[in-house]
């Protein structure tokens, strides 16, 4: 009788502390939730290495959008003569500034981050997800430190935001999003073919001038309108403008075209991304 009970409870025991493989459905949207404190420790992780030995700091998240307005400014504003309409020009760019150089950022180290972390990916059994995930919200601090630029310069000019300034929230995870919807599928595939690598810094420059951060959306023909908002960016930086300058209007088809453009991108990245991420510790 003893020695069945004492097989019963050993029969529990390996029941209840099976150890089983990894599993290889690592990106699962609910790993992001459960691994949370992962996710913060590779953000942090981040922001440290990318001010790390330089003198400055974090100063650069200052500099590089006064810097590149001031430029922008001097070029197409005074020498292009493009209008800006009732707002004056550095708060014009400034507004579209912001957001592009967030989604700029978080997709080029989103696009990055597998390759980057290939060591981690070989010896330690993290949830890919994060990765991507993390590189893309690391360049919340800068953005929310250049916001604070925006709002002096506006102050400058004595402009007040506008009744849609609470948009501000929705339109950074949007920019969020938009930028996971493209890294999440050049990371996988930069994990094959380090080709994407080189390939990025051109498509960001490329979308850069299909976005209307340093002209307004009115100088693109009505005949190209559609087309042209298919880049959910478009969309994005003239919300940004509508969330805080006075005197401008959203234009809602673009935005709905902008939303149905990042979901279709978020869901095929996504569902690719989980396709293909059992084979990154095997190729990276």
């Amino acid at each position: 009788m003893a020695v069945a009970d004492i097989t019963l409870e050993r029969r529990d025991w390996e029941r209840t502390t099976r150890i089983a493989p990894f599993s290889p459905r690592v990106s699962r949207l609910a790993d992001l939730w459960n691994h949370r404190y992962l996710l913060w420790m590779f953000i942090r992780r981040d922001i440290k290495v990318r001010y790390k030995q330089t003198f400055l700091g974090a100063a650069w998240a200052v500099l590089q959008p006064l810097l590149t307005m001031l430029v922008f400014t001097l070029v197409f504003s005074r020498l292009a003569r493009v209008s800006s309409g009732s707002s004056p020009y550095p708060v014009f760019v400034l507004c579209g500034l912001l957001p592009w150089q967030f989604f700029a950022y978080g997709l080029i180290r989103s696009s990055n981050s597998l390759v980057d972390s290939r060591y981690l990916l070989t010896k330690v059994p993290v949830p890919r997800l994060i990765l991507p995930v993390s590189a893309a919200l690391s360049g919340v601090p800068d953005m929310a430190v250049a916001l604070v630029l925006l709002l002096g310069i506006m102050a400058y000019y004595r402009i007040s935001p506008s009744l849609g300034g609470w948009l501000v929230l929705p339109l950074m995870v949007a920019v969020v999003l938009s930028a996971l919807s493209l890294g999440l599928f050049f990371s996988a595939v930069n994990v094959r073919y380090r080709d994407v690598g080189y390939v990025i810094p051109f498509f960001t420059q490329l979308l850069f001038f299909l976005t209307p951060v340093a002209y307004p959306v009115s100088l693109v023909s009505q005949r190209w309108r559609i087309l042209y908002s298919l880049n959910p960016m478009t969309a994005i930086v003239e919300a940004f403008r509508y969330a805080l300058l006075p005197h401008t209007a959203a234009d809602w088809r673009i935005l709905a075209a902008a939303g149905a453009s990042i979901s279709v991108l978020l869901v095929g990245s996504l569902r690719y991304f989980q396709r293909m991420e059992r084979t990154f510790a095997d190729v990276v």
